[in-house]
């Protein structure tokens, strides 16, 4: 290998380089150790390690504006292999270790090997091997290395996702999985053929070298939507997503949540840098699906009673925002609108990094949760906040960051979009952005009620489980986790333009025509403001809860039970659960969201024990998509007679075949 850069004692590149790999590498001596644990606590100790030391280099190669190449010499006929970080590349990569080690030492607490020994070594490998791969995915310019990477990383996102393959819903949606992210890869591959044809090589172009006008661009553009869109889960490309997230252990759920989605996001990215004249219609495709992601992805989560789908449905809601937002900036950068490119790259990419945070708090959370009450039923849980204050706060704290609530994070970036489609209003071109406010809003609006729901009914009010009952407070290894993220959200929240500043190198790598702005100190200064409330309000919130334990401490407390409406007694059959919370808004949305609903009839003077059932489904993949597999299964089962294990039979179909081969030929 080799560096273009020189002069520097350690190379940062060199070092994040090192750090991806020692990372896929740590879960392989785990496959050699007899004793139980130790393969996980070394692959725990060396993907912490690499990550301190990737996290650092990447920003500094975030922070230099230069760009590093190394090649390796791979001998293969596909042009030279380059590895090459830019400071695009340089921002996907920070979640990318971070999330990983933060994952690595919840499995710790939340997986131990000493409960779970025929599944430690392969969860183990293959978690270093997808973070690895994700890592290596962000420095790929060469196409063929890049699809190579990508599948790596697909397979391993598998053998995880199946880790509890005994499950009958574990294996169903590994293969919904396994069929959408080839679906995806295989639109990649009509991506990078192009892509050779128009460049004569299977390097990615270089920033702004292809123009747009063309029919083969155009092709080019769909097949990045399609291949990427699918990993990414923009609708209706989500189908796999729910089901996953669901399924998956919940620290893997998390890096697949809060970085492997942004895979997609990233080839999406890299893409439109490719060219230098992209057409209006390109910018308003991306607005249009990115708005109706993000309300049908809220809207199915706000239906859920499944906690770790819901998270799942929230992360489709929050894949919507970010493509709504680059899409805003596309649409900037066809009318010649720089401020609206700058808030709508900004807001999409710091939005990609809070996402990165409070996503992955809130699924390290819900294993906690599942792992305290054995459940991952809303309806059944309840009152957990008593029995693990700490989880309760730490997942209050991502649910008011995901809602997108001052002061956590989640506020900043969404505020950059509204400024954005607010701007437009004195402008004389792409007013009609204005509308994707009130939109937005409902989006917000939805959020709230879908985590007020999540939390209320898993924390608040009495057990409605025996599992409930008993809670208990997750580990060290697991609260650690909590407590660096929920701290990360709560900074980005206080001090914004800080996080701006961090955005803003891989702005100018995306949109060179930037880097010479007032822009960024104009927004810095309104964020500064922000910053200022939010250290207010922060400051409020503290000095309320002091008010509150020292009148706690000084009074005397007493209990007494409250009027409930004629019963002697409250109990959980009578409080409202996740259904109940949530039915109206639901209702709302009943043309989207289908719903498996079984009343059951009353019947005599004294009837029986029954129960309400109400289940939504998921409307693409049971109403759409599984029909037209059960056609086709049903259309070509003719082609079953012919596979009948004669193996004379065979051989005249292979003899038929050269000869009609031959003919054709001639």
């Amino acid at each position: 290998m080799y560096s273009t850069l020189q002069g520097a004692c350690v190379d940062p590149a060199l070092v994040a380089i090192s750090a991806a790999l020692v990372i896929g590498c740590a879960g392989i001596p785990g496959l050699f150790l007899r004793k139980p644990g130790l393969g996980q606590i070394f692959s725990t100790v060396a993907t912490i390690l690499a990550a301190l030391a990737g996290l650092p280099s990447s920003l500094l190669l975030l922070f230099s504006h230069t760009t590093t190449t190394y090649s390796l010499d791979w001998g293969l006929p596909f042009g030279p292999c380059e590895l090459v970080i830019d400071p695009l590349s340089a921002f996907f990569l920070l979640p990318v270790f971070l999330v990983s080690a933060a994952g690595s030492l919840f499995a710790v607490g939340y997986w131990p090997s000493a409960e779970h020994r025929t599944t430690e070594r392969g969860l183990t490998f293959f978690y270093g091997l997808l973070s690895s791969s994700m890592a290596i995915l962000l420095m790929a310019r060469n196409g063929v290395f890049f699809l190579m990477v990508w599948e790596i990383m697909a397979l391993s996102a598998y053998f995880l996702l199946v880790t509890e393959h005994e499950r009958e819903d574990v294996r169903r949606a590994g293969t919904v999985y396994l069929i959408a992210t080839h679906t995806g890869t295989a639109a990649l591959f009509v991506y990078f053929s192009f892509l050779a044809a128009q460049t004569g090589s299977f390097m990615l172009p270089t920033a702004g070298s292809l123009s747009a006008l063309s029919p083969v661009a155009a092709i080019i553009a769909l097949a990045a939507f399609v291949g990427f869109g699918a990993k990414a889960g923009i609708m209706p490309l989500h189908i796999w997503l729910p089901s996953a997230h669901a399924n998956a252990p919940s620290h893997v759920s998390a890096v697949m949540s809060g970085v492997m989605l942004k895979m997609g996001l990233y080839g999406i990215f890299r893409t439109l840098t490719f060219f230098h004249d992209p057409p209006l219609l390109w910018g308003a495709v991306l607005t249009v699906a990115g708005i109706v992601t993000a309300l049908f992805g809220i809207a199915f989560a706000v239906a859920q009673r499944d906690l770790k789908r819901l998270l799942a449905c929230s992360s489709i809601e929050n894949i919507g925002i970010i493509t709504t937002g680059l899409g805003v900036a596309l649409l900037g950068v066809s009318s010649h609108t720089l401020p609206l490119v700058y808030l709508g790259l900004a807001g999409a990419l710091l939005h990609i990094l809070n996402h990165s945070l409070f996503k992955p708090l809130l699924f390290f959370g819900s294993g906690a949760i599942i792992h305290a009450s054995g459940t991952r039923e809303m309806n059944l849980m309840g009152g957990l906040a008593k029995g693990m204050p700490r989880v309760a706060l730490f997942v209050l704290v991502g649910s008011v960051a995901i809602c997108g609530i001052p002061p956590l994070n989640g506020f900043a970036s969404e505020f950059l979009l509204y400024l954005g489609f607010f701007r437009q209003l004195t402008e004389n071109s792409l007013s009609y952005l204005v509308l994707l406010a009130p939109l937005l809003a409902l989006v917000g609006g939805l959020a709230v009620v879908a985590f007020s729901k999540l939390y209320s009914s898993v924390f608040l009010g009495t057990p409605r489980s025996p599992g409930a009952a008993h809670p208990h407070e997750a580990g060290l290894t697991m609260q650690l986790p909590l407590a660096v993220l929920a701290l990360l959200c709560l900074l980005i929240g206080v001090v914004p333009q800080v996080a701006l500043r961090l955005v803003y190198p891989a702005i100018a790598s995306f949109y060179p025509g930037l880097a010479s702005t007032e822009y960024p100190a104009e927004y810095g200064s309104i964020l500064d403001k922000l910053s200022l409330v939010g250290v207010l309000l922060l400051t409020m919130a503290v000095v309320i809860t002091l008010l509150w334990y020292w009148r706690l401490k000084k009074g005397r407390v007493t209990s007494a039970p409250t009027w409930g409406c004629g019963y002697q007694r409250g109990t959980a059959r009578i409080q409202y659960g996740a259904t109940a919370f949530s039915e109206i808004a639901v209702s709302v949305f009943s043309g989207i969201i289908r719903q498996k609903i079984r009343r059951p009839a009353m019947a005599g003077l004294f009837p029986g024990g029954s129960r309400c059932v109400d289940h939504p489904t998921e409307t693409l993949l049971e109403r759409i998509i599984a029909p037209l597999f059960t056609l086709a299964g049903i259309s070509f089962a003719f082609l079953r007679r012919l596979q009948h294990g004669l193996m004379h039979v065979y051989m005249m179909y292979i003899f038929a075949t050269l000869f009609i081969l031959m003919l054709w030929a001639h």
